[in-house]
């Protein structure tokens, strides 16, 4: 009787923190809609609207600090939190700057989930992982997906589509990092440095493409997306508390249909034609490197 309760308890947990993830994603969808609109609509310089609303995110953020205090910034690696972190809002910085130069937020996203195959490649090469001939082959299937979004071929093809690549690229690097830190620190540690670090080094990012004051206007979207980061931050941070990461990772994959469905609602712009092909390519790739990582833990 109390292991059949315990057994109801656990995956009553499991789907809960699942329902915390997709919460997540739907929370980043308007969060990426907004700084489409604050940087492709109005103009308002992605490098500044990355700082301002991490900044803001980091005001609501304090109470996390103060409860964990110095003692969540002791580590033997101080390096590879810096490197870490300074990889992350590099992505960052890309992934704002497509969607700054009118990139669809469904696209960006899309080609930012193609993350999971540079750790794949990341793991095998630089942590000596050993990885399933299977698993190549959903890497495969889900850069020839890419490949069909973005359309190298085509008239209309702009630069700035490859900055989502170059996104998940840094962003692939920094979960190397992250996976390494990890096997010796406590999760606070590794969010305390990301926290405290990535603010500056947006600042200073935003400081050499010039520093903007928003309007406003702009201020009021800004601090609506600062409060979303933070919500969507908690909501990630419930999810995993709730359930194993192997299990509530693929859920991740849903943020692509959030991504679409906001996009589309707010600004009226849906994927045509071969794009649907190739968004169902990508996310099957995804969702089955996530889904075996799983099976293998």
């Amino acid at each position: 009787m109390i292991q059949t309760l315990n057994t109801q308890l656990s995956s009553s947990m499991a789907w809960r923190g699942a329902l915390y993830m997709i919460l997540a994603g739907i929370t980043f969808a308007i969060i990426n809609a907004i700084t489409f609109t604050i940087t492709a609509v109005m103009g308002f310089k992605p490098q500044s609207d990355t700082f301002w609303q991490y900044a803001i995110a980091l005001i609501f953020s304090l109470p996390f600090l103060w409860k964990y205090g110095a003692k969540a910034l002791q580590t033997k690696h101080p390096m590879q939190h810096i490197i870490r972190v300074v990889l992350s809002a590099l992505g960052l910085q890309a992934f704002v700057m497509s969607l700054a130069n009118g990139v669809a937020v469904w696209h960006v996203v899309a080609l930012t989930m193609t993350a999971p195959f540079f750790v794949l490649i990341g793991a095998k090469i630089f942590l000596g992982e050993n990885v399933p001939f299977s698993r190549w082959i959903a890497a495969a299937i889900g850069f020839v997906g890419a490949l069909i979004v973005v359309k190298p071929w085509s008239a209309e093809f702009s630069i700035y589509w490859l900055l989502p690549i170059v996104a998940a690229l840094l962003w692939g690097a920094s979960s190397l990092y992250t996976k390494s830190l990890t096997n010796d620190e406590a999760p606070e540690t590794v969010t305390a440095w990301l926290l405290l670090l990535l603010t500056p080094i947006n600042a200073a990012l935003s400081g050499v493409a010039g520093f903007e004051v928003p309007t406003w206007s702009i201020l009021q979207l800004l601090i609506i997306g600062g409060v979303l980061v933070y919500a969507a931050q908690y909501f990630l941070t419930k999810s995993y508390a709730s359930a194993p990461a192997n299990f509530v990772q693929p859920f991740d994959d849903l943020k692509l249909i959030s991504n679409v469905l906001v996009y589309g609602i707010w600004f009226g712009y849906w994927p045509e034609g071969a794009i649907w092909f190739g968004l169902a390519m990508i996310m099957a790739g995804s969702s089955y490197l996530l889904w075996s990582e799983r099976k293998k833990a």
